[in-house]
């Protein structure tokens, strides 16, 4: 049975558990859970991390930890009892870990290794905390230490800063707002400014000494040098160094490494330096032999000397090497350093031996103890200590020092007798009164241990050495006295002896016989001479003997005249117990000479205060003692003196004395009576302040008065003490007497002089101070009484300067934080005077900073749970006085514009900071009844109106995101309570007084624009924080937006009609809201929306103003990334709910719906705009979305701006034809006028001609870089227009040269021919704007299938590619999944007219091939029946996809979406004949092209022919004939009869064109190639005798094409060439890289056609064996690749439509051999020569032969085949004619052309991909291109090797689409007509298009009247009646198009573009 547990609540996870019983939890080890029940081993409970999962698991599982429960039963809450650092420290771990691993990801690998190892730091202090054996002091510095890396992890991972009270973390509602925001400011300054360390030390590390011949022991003296000063400012650090330049103790750190200490800041400067000077110990002369001495001396060997500025950058300077250097001449050897630190180059050189000294150096910071416990590896190791000379900045007490030290100077020495100069070596000893000498107590330095002797260094023959070497001597006190110090001075020979021979000796005593020590300072000591044996040890033999120049007496006098030796030292004393003054000594003497006291007080002012200090004691006793031996003669001065040292301890230096004087009041102060004589004294300074001259003595004495008072205290006490209690009263009355005269001091204006106002504030700076020492006389309401008056009696209006106000206001805040003023009994008293001062100071906007402590102060001391009478009544008070001026305070200080300085700043938001603290902390505190007497106490409803838009105002500061630093989120969610309680309370207000007749906007207004700033904080958006985080949050404040929404929802309705004054302005801010991923919000919230167009319905008859507002802030707030898809169904289905029983429910669910569709899109196009989307995606988001302004709501500002977005991605993109194209819709909303436009974007303020200008100069632009030249120079046309029309030929020129550079660029230059492909993207996981829609897309130059294929499986990572090309079904559609099905199409040119003229150049015909396409096709091969195995051709059908879209490419967006699609079959028979007319095309063209000597290489004609002549494979044609011409087939397919005469002629031109070609093959074929001619003529004669034709002898000998002009193009106004290209087909699309024929293979999975799958007419094979040789694989249905299968052909021609020619690699792969794609070449007549109708039968229908003709819907006219005079003939001129008057047979019958272009199959589209060949010059330049025609021309077939292609790609594909496919009409142009006609027929059952002008090439169409898409129509050319000449002029066009009625057959009518409407932008 499940029993509620009792004490086992709280636990930790010990071992992973995964739930695998019924309600089992599942647990990961680590985790904490709260138990609710228990049963039998088993728990039921949840895990902490995720409370909403209850479950069971094992109790052994859990190891149970105390707890104290919150709340008890159902929603109790659980708070571990551990220490609080210690729940901090476990959940902020789970926290980082997370993170930790999200680091990783990220790749941030140096955080990550940071953040570990700091995460193991604090998982090991943990322990250590957990395992409870710590020392109090320990514990807090391993807290110390824990807390210090949680700062650092939140800091490092943008983490919430924590408020901490030592160490423990703060709950914001135990304590005062004040407080909080001084913890979280304390924190915040720590982690920001870091406290200048005012301490410092130097580590200094030798590591050792490289020279290359040492050979000598060294000694290295290390020092600190001032260079500034030129003095040394450090004692030496001393260590030796053995013969190898090593340190010779390495076993003992101390004796090679130091630590110079307490270094001031000031002394952190650029010129101290580190001074390293080497000293040899070995012969004199550095290179003498060994023998030549065996006495060892010091020498001088180097000095290197280093800057500290190298260390200030705080870096450590680890194996630094310095270069030692010597002086030139040993003289100078004492101020080398100097001579190096100066850079006297002249009197120094590097060392001989090149020496190099290794250190180490670090520069540490703060006391020594921080430095030992921060860099415990230094003191663990050992590290001698290098102090400062002399004391330190800060004099400690306590601190024993007796330090002198001696600097030997130099000597003045005779030379004895010698010839030479003396080699002087001083020794040094410390003799004793005794004589004997002191053992060790001289030291060399810090390095090594004190000696008993020393010897100095010895210069090499100088008689006037100077040695400069500093020891110090520590000798204790009390063998100070009678001790002296004793120098010796020695001659050292150079000889092989090496004698060191005494010569005369000095000495110095340390002390005065009148007690004081040897002054500091240079002694000049007498160098008495002596023999070498002299006996030196008994020393009173020589004390008697003067030793100092400077004071020999008398009788000495005239003996010493004749001594010329000298000797100097300088000496130095650091004493806490020795004085060299001889007044202080005077003064402590006092008692020996009575006479003296006077004097001696009076000198006391004018002792260092170092001395003083150092006897405060003895000379606090020697003044009391004085006072007590006769009050009256000496009081005064006494008082004087003693005011003096109590200043004295005021100072910096000596601060830390302060409590050496407090120990001796409270411990050592005897003076009973002393108190009559102070408080006498006091009192006779205060009364006579008025009157003194002079106010300085005065305001010592006032500086001082907190000790005064303290020793009058203390001396009543002990006074009370002995009488037991004597005179009390009396004293009162002195103290109260005292300070009614500092009252009246006080009240007391200064007027002239400020000596009065200056001692006033001296006395208010120490006044506080004497608080506790009054405490100690009266009761504490007395005190307050006494310190209420003596503040009053400041004058309130002061005519001084603001210094006596800020020190008033120190006063009153030293009050308010002393003892008196937090006891709630003195408070009451207190408060009123303090809170008029600060009202004061606060309306003068004075003193702010002193102001904001003092308030944070106040408010400090009252507790939030203070319910107590005497803190409400505080309240009441406060409120009373302060709240109306803390509001305007806050809105003066935030509207003041912040200071510039840092440090200003940081003051001005401190400022800041503090009164919204104290503001926050006074509402928090208010009650109910506070806030009913505050609205209570406004006497007009003005009064409260300005109250409520104050507070508003102020609300609204408060929320700004700048007003706390970023990581306080604590402290904002504290502010955010407080203002929603406060906003709570005061929207009753609201409601009562500004309603109805009162109704006032503005205080409405200022109300919803604060909620509304209140809900969008960043630091209410909970769904942004940690889990836990949000969980904490929650626990203590709720979601406060739901709060405060549900509060808006409230006032809105209460505003009844007045929400008319809100509409439309709320509607953009109550979207803001909306928008927030809450959903009680949302549901409370979007309900407004119905009311607002309930409301606005009302009012106008219609709700525009809403849709208006909501659409327009919907683009921006949804940019800005809120909102989601939940948001948008929501919006959906709450307000269609809301609107049903409405009258206006339909325009409101239209409404609805246009606000829904447009966040499907704004949607959409957020995701695509993220930093990793692909620029595919984001262009066509753009497009959609900028149709959707466009189209659907009409919003010209927002299409415009998403123009130019889209504008700017076509350009990041390099898609510049279509950024030309998005740039030109803007174009088109202008027109050329003087209008002035504003700016806007990036256009400046200009006219409207000026900015389309600009816009037609720009897109020219991109044109040119996207090789749309074509089009550019339309636009060139019309700017030079404006140009001509305002006589600007300056620039019409200009304009007219980028013309004509265009159509060079045409003629000159090559472009690519991009590859189309059809796109299908399936499934719910789509956008929007792609979901279950099909679009056709426009490649990238070289793109091939593959490329594309897979970019876009790039583009969509998560999409499945579908392996076939069937239109999927519905489950597809449904799937919640990505489905890519990708094929390639090929496109249909709507424009024949160029394409059809001979002559034209493929240059320029290319362009209209791939532009201005609508229309796309796609073939499909299957079988339809039983298959026939021995000819498959029997029973292979083409399914053939016709696709038109909404907008023609290339256009704003590389892809566009198919509007529909039609789907045909094609029967085996049409599909035969459509690879015959294909076939017989190719080969005119290459005919062609070899006759006019276009090609460079006749192989494309020979392979041709081979693969047609030669079909090794299928039979040839044969196959056509056993499956059509048999009798079954004719029997059972009686309507197919003219189709089988058309496949027969067909067969018998392709012979004829055969025979020509033949003909035209012998003329040009190059000798190595005979053999394979031969071959080709012999077979040749074979396929005819198998088609059973005759020979034709007069055809064998053919004559070149005849061109009537001379040149392979026609004349540009007569009629096209008699071999009309609707003969022509489209051949293959090929390779890049190989022969028109040759194959190459996919390895794709998605492609158009298996390789095993027919390919076109030129029959490609997947063997480059079987070039041209159809061999079809029609069962294969898997889509194979474009470049191994061609798109069109379905069925494999027979053998007579193929060419099996091998090709070498040579060819295959070359790109620089022109006839690589015959399809580049212009198609011209071949046989220009008339015929006999007769001989036309044969090749009817070559035009639109491509077209099956089985479709059943077609009328028998529309079948029928019209005889019409071709001029295509075998023979040209007047050879022809002759042959043809003999009655021979001169060429094969000729075809008549037809009269219309009906077709069965025109409505069918090729579905294939295809193969396509390029041309060789393709891709060199990326010129600029205009499209100079926009033709419609019946003249070619876009199937004409010359029309289909890729402009990206260069790859062709072969196009099988008639004349009925693409342009809707087909002309009949006969030879005689006349030159002014144009193509002149139509067939009449074709539809007629509404609107006969074509558009131009480049325009965007929509095929529907329903979504009319912007157009540019920049383009539109004016038409003529000229006709054209070549390139054609778009005017030619226009006039030829309207004279005959040309049409395009389309699926529907396509509607032209709406009526433009003129942009205001």
């Amino acid at each position: 049975m499940w029993i509620p547990t009792e004490h086992e609540k709280y636990g930790v996870v010990v071992a992973s558990f995964r739930g695998t019983v019924p309600f089992g939890l599942s647990l990961e080890i680590g985790d904490t859970v709260q138990i609710l029940e228990k049963c039998d081993g088993w728990y039921r409970g949840f895990a902490l991390k995720n409370p909403n999962i209850k479950g069971i698991f094992p109790s052994s599982y859990i190891h149970l930890k105390n707890a104290f429960v919150k709340n008890k039963g159902q929603f109790e809450m659980v708070i571990p009892t551990e220490d609080s650092v210690i729940t901090e420290m476990t959940l902020t771990l789970r926290d980082w870990g997370t993170m930790w691993k999200q680091l990783y990801v990220r790749n941030e690998g140096d955080l990550f290794h940071r953040l570990w190892h700091i995460m193991n730091e604090i998982l090991d202090l943990r322990r250590q905390v957990l395992v409870g054996h710590l020392t109090h002091d320990r514990m807090k510095d391993v807290k110390r230490h824990i807390t210090a890396r949680l700062d650092w992890g939140n800091e490092q991972l943008g983490l919430d800063l924590v408020p901490r009270k030592e160490y423990a973390m703060v709950d914001p509602e135990d304590i005062s707002v004040t407080e909080l925001y001084r913890l979280m400011e304390h924190r915040h300054r720590k982690k920001d400014t870091p406290v200048q360390a005012s301490c410092h030390h130097l580590f200094v590390q030798m590591k050792s000494l490289m020279c290359s011949n040492l050979g000598e022991e060294l000694e290295v003296i290390f020092s600190l040098f001032d260079s500034k000063e030129n003095r040394p400012i450090s004692e030496r650090f001393f260590l030796r160094l053995n013969r190898n330049g090593l340190p010779k103790a390495p076993d003992k750190p101390e004796r090679h490494c130091s630590l110079f200490v307490d270094l001031g800041s000031s002394e952190l400067r650029r010129d101290i330096y580190v001074t390293v000077h080497i000293i040899r110990i070995g012969r004199m002369g550095a290179g003498e032999k060994k023998n030549a001495c065996s006495v060892q001396y010091r020498r001088p060997f180097g000095c290197a000397v280093l800057s500290i500025a190298d260390l200030l950058t705080g870096e450590t300077k680890d194996d630094l090497v310095l270069k030692v250097y010597m002086c030139n001449t040993e003289s100078e050897w004492h101020q080398i350093h100097e001579s190096i630190i100066k850079k006297l180059n002249a009197r120094y050189n590097l060392t001989g031996s090149n020496a190099g000294l290794a250190v180490s150096l670090q520069l540490l910071h703060g006391d020594i103890e921080q430095i030992r416990r921060e860099h415990s590896s230094v003191f663990s190791h050992g590290v001698s200590i290098t102090r400062k000379l002399g004391f330190s900045n800060i004099i400690m007490p306590g601190e024993m020092r007796n330090d002198l030290y001696i600097t030997i100077e130099r000597g003045e020495f005779e030379k004895g007798g010698k010839s030479v100069a003396r080699n002087v070596e001083v020794t040094m000893f410390i003799v004793e009164s005794s004589g004997q000498t002191l053992k060790d107590f001289i030291s060399f330095g810090s390095g090594e241990p004190p000696a008993s002797e020393y010897r100095s260094f010895v210069l090499y023959h100088n008689n006037s050495p100077r040695w400069a070497e500093l020891l110090k001597l520590p000798i204790p006190v009390d063998k100070f006295r009678g001790a002296h110090i004793r120098f010796e001075f020695r001659h050292c020979s150079t000889k092989e002896k090496g004698e060191k021979k005494l010569f005369g000796f000095s000495f110095v005593p340390l002390m005065q016989e009148d007690g004081r020590t040897l002054p500091d300072g240079t002694h000049e000591l007498v160098v008495h001479k002596c023999e070498e044996n002299t006996n030196l040890q008994d020393a009173t033999r020589y004390l008697k003997l003067p030793f100092s120049k400077g004071i020999l007496l008398g009788n000495h006098n005239q003996a010493m005249k004749g001594t010329k030796e000298s000797f100097w030292i300088t000496s130095f004393l650091c004493s806490t117990k020795l004085t060299q003054n001889g007044d202080m000594l005077d003064l402590l003497k006092w008692r020996t000479h009575p006479d003296k006291i006077t004097g001696c007080l009076s000198k006391l002012k004018e002792i260092d205060g170092s001395e003083i200090v150092k006897f405060l004691q003895d000379t606090l006793d020697t003044l009391f003692g004085i006072l007590d031996e006769n009050s009256q003669k000496y009081g005064s001065r006494v008082f004087d003196s003693l005011v003096h040292i109590i200043n004295l301890l005021q100072d910096s230096k000596f601060h830390h004395f302060k409590p050496v004087m407090d120990t001796y009041i409270e411990s050592h102060f005897a003076g009973a009576l002393a108190y009559r004589d102070l408080l006498r004294v006091l009192k006779w300074y205060v009364d006579r302040i008025m009157e003194a001259e002079r106010q300085e003595h005065v305001q010592a004495v006032l500086k001082a008065q907190e000790y005064i008072f303290k020793y009058i205290v203390q001396s009543r006490r002990l006074f009370s003490l002995a009488t037991g209690g004597q005179n009390e009263e009396e004293f009162r009355c002195c103290i109260r007497e005292l300070l009614m005269s500092v009252r009246f001091f006080l009240s007391q204006e200064s007027k002239g002089s400020g000596g009065l106002s200056q001692s006033q504030a001296v006395f208010l700076s120490s006044f506080p101070a004497v608080y506790p020492e009054l405490l100690k006389l009266f009761d504490i309401r007395e005190v307050a009484s006494l310190v209420q008056d003596t503040l009053g009696s400041l004058p309130t209006i002061v005519y001084v300067d603001d210094s006596l106000q800020a020190v008033k206001l120190q006063c009153i805040g030293q009050t308010v934080e002393s003892q008196l003023y937090t006891n709630p009994d003195s408070r009451c008293i207190l408060l009123p005077v303090v809170l008029h001062h600060l009202h004061m100071h606060l309306q003068e906007q004075k003193d702010l900073v002193m102001c904001a402590r003092i308030l944070s102060n106040v408010f400090c001391l009252i507790r939030k749970n203070g319910s107590e009478k005497s803190v409400l009544e505080e309240i009441d008070v406060i409120v009373a006085s302060l709240l109306d001026i803390l509001l305007r305070t806050i809105l003066e200080i935030t509207s003041r514009p912040q200071p510039s300085g840092s440090a200003m700043r940081l003051q001005f938001q401190d400022v800041t900071g503090e009164f919204v603290a104290c503001l926050l902390s006074l509402l928090r505190q208010m009650t109910d009844r506070h806030y009913q007497q505050l609205l209570d106490s406004f006497n007009t409803k003005e009064e409260l109106r300005d109250f409520l838009l104050q507070i508003f105002t102020v609300f609204r500061i408060l929320i700004r995101p700048e007003m706390f630093p970023k990581d306080w989120t604590v402290m904002r969610l504290v502010a955010n309570n407080v203002i929603i309680t406060t906003v709570l309370y005061l929207s009753d207000a609201l409601r009562k007084n500004f309603l109805n007749e009162n109704f006032d906007y503005k205080v409405w207004d200022s109300y919803f624009y604060l909620a509304v700033i209140f809900i969008n904080q960043l630091c209410l958006q909970l769904e942004m924080f940690t889990p836990s985080k949000r969980k904490k949050v929650l626990e203590k404040y709720g979601d406060m937006r739901v709060t405060m929404g549900c509060e808006i929802f409230s006032m809105w309705q209460n505003l009844g009609e007045h929400k008319l004054h809100f509409i439309p302005a709320l509607i953009g801010p109550f979207l803001e809201v909306t928008l927030i991923p809450q959903p009680d919000l949302r549901n409370v919230m979007i309900p407004i929306f119905h009311d607002m167009m309930d409301w606005e319905q009302r009012r106008s008859g219609n709700f525009k103003q809403v849709e208006g507002k909501l659409i327009d802030k919907l683009d921006s707030l949804m940019s800005e990334g809120k909102g989601d898809e939940t948001y948008r169904e929501l919006f959906n289905s709450i307000l269609l709910k809301k609107i049903e029983r409405e009258t206006w429910r339909e325009s409101g669910v239209s409404l609805i719906a246009t606000v829904t569709r447009l966040m499907e899109r704004l949607l959409d196009y957020r995701d695509c705009m993220k930093v990793g989307e692909v620029d595919g995606k984001k262009i066509g988001c753009t497009v959609s979305l900028l149709n959707f302004y466009k189209t659907e709501l009409n919003k010209e500002e927002m299409y415009i701006r998403y123009i130019h977005k889209l504008y700017d991605l076509h350009l990041k993109a390099q898609n510049f034809t279509e950024a030309a194209y998005t740039l030109l819709l803007y174009d088109e909303l202008l027109e050329w006028s003087e209008r002035p436009l504003r700016e806007f974007l990036t256009y400046p303020m200009q006219t409207e001609w000026q900015r389309k200008e600009l816009l037609h100069l720009t897109v020219i632009q991109d044109f040119d870089r996207g090789k749309c030249w074509e089009n550019g120079i339309i636009l060139c046309r019309k700017i030079a227009d404006q140009y001509e029309s305002y006589y600007d030929y300056r620039n019409l020129s200009k304009m007219r040269m980028m013309e004509a550079s265009l159509y060079d660029k045409i003629m000159d230059q090559q472009r690519l021919e991009p590859e189309f492909f059809r796109v299908g993207f399936y499934g719910k996981k789509f956008p929007f704007f792609l979901r279950n829609k099909e679009f056709v897309c426009r490649g990238h130059d070289y793109e091939r299938l593959e490329a594309f294929q897979q970019r876009m499986l790039t583009e969509f990572p998560h999409a499945i590619a579908m392996q076939h090309a069937n239109q999927p079904d519905e489950t597809i559609f449904q799937a919640e999944a990505q489905y890519l099905q990708i094929y390639a199409v090929t496109p249909i040119p709507e424009s024949q007219e160029v394409l059809q003229r001979e002559g034209v150049p493929d240059n320029i015909k290319s362009f209209y091939k791939v532009n201005h396409i609508w229309k796309f096709r796609y073939d499909r091969p299957f079988h339809k029946g039983t298959k026939d195995k021995e000819n498959e051709f029997k029973s292979l059908w083409v399914e053939r996809t016709s696709l038109y879209l909404v907008q023609s490419l290339p256009g704003i967006s590389r892809w566009f979406e198919v509007e529909k699609r039609e789907v045909v079959e094609m029967s085996p028979l049409e599909n035969a004949i459509e690879v015959l007319e294909n076939k017989n095309q190719q080969l005119k063209t290459l005919i062609s092209q070899c006759q006019t000597r276009q090609m460079q290489n006749i192989n494309p004609l020979t392979m041709c022919l081979n693969g047609v002549i030669d079909a090794a494979v299928n039979g040839g044609v044969s196959r056509y004939q056993e499956a059509f011409f048999v009798k079954e087939y004719i029997l059972s397919h009686p309507e197919d009869g003219e189709k089988i005469a058309r496949l027969r002629e067909l067969m018998l031109e392709q012979a004829q064109i055969l025979e020509f070609g033949l003909a035209v093959h012998e003329k040009f074929v190059p000798q190595d190639m005979r053999p394979l001619h031969k071959k080709l003529v012999d077979q040749f004669f074979v396929m005819k005798a198998s088609l059973g034709i005759q020979e034709f002898s007069a055809c064998i000998q053919a004559s070149p094409v005849h061109f009537p002009n001379g040149s392979p193009r026609v004349c540009r106004n007569s009629a096209p060439a008699s071999m009309s290209p609707d003969g022509t087909r489209v051949i293959p699309r090929r390779s890049p890289l190989s022969y028109p024929a040759v194959n190459r293979y996919s390895s794709s999975s998605l492609s158009s056609q298996a390789s095993a799958e027919v390919s076109n007419i030129t029959g490609q094979s997947e063997s480059s064996d079987e070039v041209f040789n159809m061999q079809p694989s029609p069962s294969t249905s898997s889509l194979s690749s474009t470049h191994s299968a061609s798109p069109n052909v379905t069925s494999s021609a027979p053998s007579s439509a193929r060419a099996s020619p091998l090709l070498s690699d040579k060819h295959k792969h070359s790109r620089e051999n022109s006839c690589l794609s015959p399809r580049e070449r212009p198609c011209s007549a071949i046989y220009p020569t008339p015929v006999e109708p007769s001989q036309r039968l044969l090749f009817n229908h070559i035009g639109d032969g491509a077209l099956p003709r089985s479709d059943p819907n077609l009328s028998a006219p529309e079948k029928a085949v019209n005889p019409t005079p071709s001029s295509w003939s075998l023979d040209s001129g007047k050879e022809a004619k002759n042959m043809s008057d003999s009655g021979k047979l001169i060429s094969p019958p000729i075809p008549p052309r037809p009269t219309q272009t009906a077709s069965p199959a025109r409505h069918t589209t090729s579905v294939s991909p295809s193969p396509a060949g390029r041309s060789p010059l393709k891709g060199c330049l990326q010129p600029f291109t205009p499209s100079p025609v926009e033709y419609h021309s019946a003249g070619l077939i876009s199937n004409s090797p010359v029309l289909s292609g890729s402009c990206s790609s260069g790859i062709s594909s072969l196009s099988r689409c008639s004349m009925s496919e693409t342009s809707g009409f087909e002309n009949q142009v006969n030879e005689q007509s006349a030159p002014g006609s144009g193509p002149g027929y139509s067939g009449p059952e074709e539809p007629v298009r509404k609107d006969s002008k074509t558009p131009p090439p480049y325009s965007v169409y929509e095929r529907t009247l329903r979504r009319p898409v912007p157009l540019p129509h920049s383009l539109s050319i004016p038409v003529t009646s000229e006709p054209p000449a070549l390139p054609p002029k778009p005017l030619a066009v226009r006039s030829s198009h309207l004279e005959n009625g040309t049409r395009r057959t389309d699926p529907g009518p396509r509607p032209r573009p709406l009526p433009r409407k003129v942009s205001q932008l």
